[in-house]
């Protein structure tokens, strides 16, 4: 059913040539210098204030990326402006707050679908974000080192600031290819851990009361739509079952609790509030129907704030 999502994932390691000092959630300055970034590196009509008003906006890697409209001929979101981002970036999780000079940081980039042909912009956008420097005071850093990963964790590297060239030997991913851990799992349950916020929207307001279909929901509607505009193939399954079945499934532990935090958008010339939920809760039920979406939700996480990394999970079984 999924064998048509295609994906691959990359870790990038830089060193910091001064200190940095980073936010308590990483992912918010990942994402807002590479944004600025990414659009200095390949915008060619920078005295448009939207990329809407831009002749070339459906053609331009930039657009496509980080104002992703859906095509004029969609057959599906027609009432939505944009959609779903094709890249997560997934931060460091640990408590390091400063990265002294000489220290390495490692992220992780999922690119998914088409994205993946445009990863030397994402590669030359990190090197360039370095060089303007990331943090409270701007400290500047070296891209020293991309691989490419495949679904067992193993690394090649594909590209290293000593010789500035890009292998294209990196493992392309679907998601048939997690079916061998989903044949190792406990179909009757299954436990989620939430290791950055989960934020999701539900009957119209932001929740915290996360049963398995609210998190289904969320996970089926964003698989659907990233394959459909991002990997140009349709989800073939009966929606309305998926859903009635998973709303059979129980909640049997619950340890979650809310996370608050702030992001400052350049763009947007705004606070964002972007809490969730943190935590684990465990399920049961049938859950065989469901395994193979939860697993690829794990590399491209679910609820909002997803490209910056929001709503990463593990299953534990």
């Amino acid at each position: 059913m999924l064998n048509h999502f295609k994906f691959a994932k990359f870790r990038f390691t830089i060193r910091a040539v001064e200190e940095i000092s980073l936010p308590q959630y990483k992912g918010a300055v990942f994402r807002g210098g590479f944004g600025y970034a990414f659009k200095k590196i390949v915008c060619i009509q920078r005295t448009k204030k939207e990329c809407s008003e831009c002749l070339l906006h459906r053609k331009c890697v930039y657009s496509y990326v980080f104002e992703t409209a859906p095509p004029e001929d969609t057959k599906v979101l027609r009432l939505y402006r944009t959609i779903p981002h094709p890249f997560v970036i997934e931060p460091p999780l640990d408590d390091t707050r400063v990265i002294k000079q000489d220290d390495r940081l490692t992220f992780n980039l999922i690119l998914i679908g088409r994205a993946v042909d445009y990863l030397p912009y994402y590669i030359l956008t990190f090197a360039e974000l370095g060089k303007q420097g990331i943090g409270r005071d701007r400290g500047k850093f070296i891209l020293e080192r991309v691989e490419g990963l495949d679904v067992n964790g193993e690394s090649n590297t594909i590209y290293s600031c000593e010789k500035e060239v890009l292998q294209n030997d990196y493992p392309l991913l679907d998601a048939s290819q997690l079916n061998h851990k989903e044949n190792q799992m406990n179909n009757t349950w299954v436990e989620l851990k939430f290791l950055t916020p989960f934020r999701v929207r539900f009957d119209g307001k932001i929740t915290d009361n996360i049963e398995f279909h609210v998190i289904f929901r969320n996970l089926l509607r964003r698989v659907s739509s990233l394959l459909y505009f991002h990997c140009g193939k349709e989800l073939e399954c009966d929606f309305k079952t998926y859903i009635e079945e998973a709303e059979k499934i129980k909640t049997v532990s619950n340890d979650l609790q809310w996370f608050d935090w702030e992001r400052y958008s350049t763009r947007q010339k705004q606070k964002m509030t972007l809490g969730g939920v943190l935590g684990a809760t465990k399920y049961e039920g049938n859950l065989k129907p469901f395994l193979q979406f939860l697993r690829l939700g794990e590399y491209i996480h679910v609820g909002k704030g997803t490209s910056f990394g929001l709503g990463q999970y593990r299953m534990h079984n």
